[in-house]
């Protein structure tokens, strides 16, 4: 009796009172129609003519309130993703942590959500969490105001709709964003072990927009920093990309250190960080990434793979040389090791570990440029790659300058040049067969 009494107080008990939307007009904001995708638009006007709701939610607003030009436009509706689908031709619902549809618009792909709702009122099948309080399934669907209580930071909460053209705010985006600051959405410690990756992309935040993380955000990130142990290494290795390849890895990098959580992501070398020259040669390997990245270059995970995990091949080959194991294979070892290491944290799929190794061995073969050797190692597929990451290993003092000179001259040189360098080399004594050195 007194059981079905309790439970019929909590059917029947008046719901707690949702926050209030900020409105912000068109006439305070700075957000214009022309600056949004025409699909993006085009998915808010089918969906608001079916008779849902329609905004623009997330980076999309943040990034046009700041003066930038967002890639992706991001649609939160209340139409169920089943119901969304009818919408769209060609679209398709994705995830299973929490269901989202990719609606196709020409050759664009909208990502449309459906607002979510607090996870403790849905059903065991609709929302489950670890031990640890992470997020194991999220298919809890509410209203504007809930959806916004569910996004993760404050500047990622704004909402913009095409229906009087206005940006609801309901967790005080728009004053985070004057003040340029990131800031938690309810308790960050909750927050964060409901999903860990949320401490990363706080950092990322704060080095891709310049802002500062809030105290109370900030504060839990180092004690909570071990439950990124408990992320799957293939969306570690996801997120490190975002991390470390948007153009913005080196003050990311400096954050990551500052609040603890690089050790997470590669425990191998943060342990040898205190060397200054493998401290000095990640932050140019992440300095020289940054800047292709805003030159419009070609980057590629395994160049930067190879420079993070070099310090650590570099001591396991010294310890097996002094062992008595030759160069190249104490190399090769070192390498597995490495690497192996490396996969029990982020992974690290093969078209980029094979070439960052390949770049490894190329650091023995380049001080070997007798007779036809030099011609040869230039014509290799990842010379220029083995070539920039000697540069850099001379650049952060690991090694004595030199060689990456004579590589620049060679690659200058015309063919009659490139003879004569050689010969001079043999002159100096080049022909002497020498035990291979460490690649360190």
């Amino acid at each position: 009796m007194l059981n079905s009494l309790l439970s019929s107080i909590k059917r029947w008990r008046k719901p707690a009172p949702q926050p209030k939307a900020r409105i912000i007009p068109r006439s305070e904001h700075s957000i214009s129609r022309r600056d949004i995708s025409r699909a993006a638009l085009t998915v808010m006007k089918r969906l608001q003519e079916a008779g849902f709701e329609a905004y623009i939610v997330g980076g999309g607003v943040r990034d046009l309130l700041l003066g930038g030009h967002p890639k992706d436009f991001d649609i939160a509706t209340d139409a169920t993703p089943e119901d969304a689908k009818q919408l769209f031709r060609g679209s398709r619902i994705v995830g299973r942590r929490f269901r989202i549809l990719h609606a196709r618009i020409g050759r664009e792909v909208i990502e449309v959500t459906t607002f979510r709702g607090h996870h403790s009122n849905g059903a065991e099948h609709e929302a489950q969490q670890s031990q640890q309080g992470m997020l194991l399934r999220d298919n809890v669907y509410g209203d504007l105001a809930s959806d916004a209580a569910r996004r993760d930071f404050t500047v990622n909460a704004l909402y913009y709709t095409t229906r009087g053209f206005a940006i609801h705010d309901y967790t005080g985006g728009v004053t985070d964003i004057e003040q340029r600051q990131i800031r938690m959405i309810g308790d960050p410690a909750t927050r964060y072990k409901e999903d860990p990756v949320r401490m990363l992309r706080a950092l990322r935040f704060a080095a891709k927009l310049d802002f500062s993380i809030e105290e109370h955000t900030a504060t839990p990130l180092a004690n909570l920093a071990p439950l990124l142990r408990n992320v799957a290494p293939a969306r570690l290795f996801d997120e490190v990309l975002k991390l470390l390849m948007g153009g913005f890895g080196e003050r990311t990098f400096e954050l990551l250190r500052q609040y603890q959580l690089w050790p997470q992501l590669f425990p191998d070398n943060a342990a040898l960080l205190e060397e200054p020259a493998m401290l000095e040669l990640a932050r140019l390997a992440l300095r020289n990434t940054d800047a292709r990245i805003r030159a419009d270059k070609h980057v590629t995970p395994a160049f930067l793979f190879a420079a993070l995990l070099w310090p650590g091949v570099v001591v396991e080959q010294r310890r097996l040389m002094d062992q008595g194991t030759p160069a190249v294979p104490a190399l090769a070892q070192a390498a597995q090791k490495a690497t192996s290491s490396q996969l029990a944290h982020t992974a690290l799929p093969k078209r980029f570990s094979l070439p960052m190794r390949e770049i490894w061995d190329m650091q023995l073969r380049l001080p070997r440029r007798n007779g036809e050797r030099a011609q040869r190692l230039s014509q290799h597929p990842r010379f220029r790659a083995a070539y920039d990451f000697l540069l850099l290993r001379e650049q952060c003092g690991e090694i004595q300058p030199g060689l990456g000179t004579w590589w620049t001259d060679f690659q200058q040189a015309d063919e009659d040049q490139r003879q004569e360098m050689v010969r001079r080399l043999q002159q100096r004594g080049g022909r002497r067969r020498r035990r291979p050195k460490a690649a360190g």
